[in-house]
């Protein structure tokens, strides 16, 4: 089958195309971008081509089965006229080339972050509270926002899904992500102590299997949300640091505290750049809600995997990519990706 994957060389997108390929699909890799660690592969196409070029879009999908859409942009900030665009009006103007190229199915990958985690529930499916307050950052009310902008192509005719993944870390990941990048610097050892916090988090190969998965068996229209397990980050970091034989962190700073000095800490990071500590990141890890993973179960067969796997996992290929430096796990066990990725 032939398939295509917008944001093919991002995080999430480098795992899909990797089993994508495994699968046995013929693969339009479109980007703006053609990375270093790019699959060449004969079933991979890279297309460089921009969400907003309808045309390009179209000339991409033509011929193709099936869009996975992973264009996205992530931040923490409260304001982002970029990011809005990118992930609202980017989805529909997406949606609408896969349309016109008679594409027979469009997946797209949205985000917890779309549902109101921080309600008083305790628990998220996908009947949830979604995130409509204008209070919440511009992530959460854009990803919201831009399924109800595909939802407008759906009206239209297009046959499409709605995957939503929680916390996303493990391998393969040559950026790295927000948290597989804290779990490296535990796994250095430079981390001493940490936040007290607990957060769903699911491997990103796990997640490339759930959008395959919607694909083949999702519901026109439906949300599908594609979780692992509850992990507490400071146990997470001390595994990591636990697996390669470095300092493991102390102990975890009370939210309270933290929530005493964001109003001084969250300016401090926006003046050097970085919107790590802000009130979106310590949110979320006050709201630490229960994710109901039972429809994607049920209806796609989905399974993920267990945090101890993908840790594991991650601390080799850590170290295997070369993102160590010379630190090797104490197993000594090499990471084993779905098929090879050229680091040239």
């Amino acid at each position: 089958m032939r398939v295509a994957v917008t944001g093919a060389a991002g995080f999430v997108g480098t795992n899909l195309v990797n089993q994508l390929v495994a699968d046995g699909h013929d693969v339009v890799a479109v980007d703006r971008v053609s990375p270093a660690h790019a699959l060449e592969h004969p079933r991979v196409t890279w297309t460089s081509a921009d969400i907003f070029d309808h045309d390009a879009l179209v000339t991409a999908f033509s011929g193709v089965d099936t869009v996975y859409h992973l264009v996205a942009m992530i931040t923490l900030k409260q304001r982002d006229e970029v990011a809005w665009r990118v992930n609202t009006a980017g989805v529909k103007a997406t949606a609408q080339a896969a349309l016109a190229a008679g594409v027979r199915r469009f997946v797209h990958c949205s985000s917890i972050h779309s549902f109101d985690q921080y309600t008083d529930s305790g628990t998220v499916d996908e009947s949830s509270p979604r995130s409509e307050s204008t209070d919440l950052p511009v992530y959460d009310r854009s990803k919201w926002s831009g399924e109800q902008e595909l939802r407008s192509v759906i009206a239209d005719g297009l046959d499409a899904v709605i995957c939503n993944p929680t916390g996303v870390y493990g391998p393969v990941d040559h950026g790295l992500s927000r948290i597989n990048g804290m779990l490296r610097d535990a796994a250095q050892g430079k981390v001493p102590l940490f936040v007290e916090g607990t957060f769903d988090l699911v491997d990103v190969r796990d997640v490339a299997r759930g959008l395959i998965l919607a694909a083949e068996h999702g519901h026109t229209g439906d949300n599908y949300l594609l979780g692992g397990q509850p992990v507490r980050l400071l146990d997470a970091m001390r595994t990591m640091a636990g697996l390669c034989g470095r300092f493991r962190p102390l102990f975890a700073l009370p939210l309270g505290l933290l929530k005493l000095v964001m109003p001084v800490a969250e300016p401090l990071g926006a003046l050097f750049g970085s919107d790590l500590v802000s009130r979106a990141s310590l949110a979320a890890l006050v709201a630490q809600p229960t994710v109901d993973i039972t429809r994607a179960r049920t209806v796609l067969g989905y399974t993920p995997r267990s945090s101890e796997e993908t840790l594991a996992d991650l601390a080799s290929f850590l170290c295997d990519s070369g993102q160590m430096g010379s630190a090797r796990p104490r197993s000594g066990k090499p990471f084993e990706p779905v098929l090879p990725v050229s680091d040239d």
